[in-house]
């Protein structure tokens, strides 16, 4: 049986924010912005149903599906995109495949003890987050 996600996580650290970006064709301004942020995560996991909220001071993205339910994704905040979004299980790992425009797009998140991590791709760029359970 997977993980159950639900928690409040903080910001811990991040690596290879800005080339992931520069894949997904995000400008020189909003990287550097975006590369300043130090993201929260709320992720509320009831069954088959999730929620994830990515908060920042700048804007928050939320992401509200069903697991193993294909749904049209809107990236507008993001990147301008939409794409066909897929969320599964993986083992323990929560895995996303975002399928448009861009190649090898989409993510996984896993915990170690009471730390989250998410590993996002976007052609051959990888960032890796982590963040710090705190309820």
């Amino acid at each position: 049986m997977p993980p159950n996600l639900t928690g409040y996580y903080r910001f811990v650290s991040q690596e290879n924010m800005d080339n992931y970006l520069r894949a997904l064709d995000i400008n020189v301004v909003l990287r550097k912005l975006v590369c300043l942020l130090k993201p929260d995560k709320e992720i509320i996991h009831t069954g088959d149903h999730m929620i994830i909220r990515t908060i920042t001071s700048l804007r928050d993205y939320v992401m509200d599906f069903d697991l193993g339910v294909q749904f049209e994704e809107d990236l507008g905040p993001v990147d301008g995109r939409k794409c066909q979004t897929i969320v599964s299980w993986e083992g323990d790992q929560l895995v996303c495949e975002q399928l448009g425009e861009k190649r090898n797009r989409g993510w996984r998140h896993w915990l170690e003890g009471d730390q989250l991590h998410l590993r996002m791709t976007a052609e051959d760029e990888v960032c890796v987050q982590v963040f710090q359970k705190v309820k």
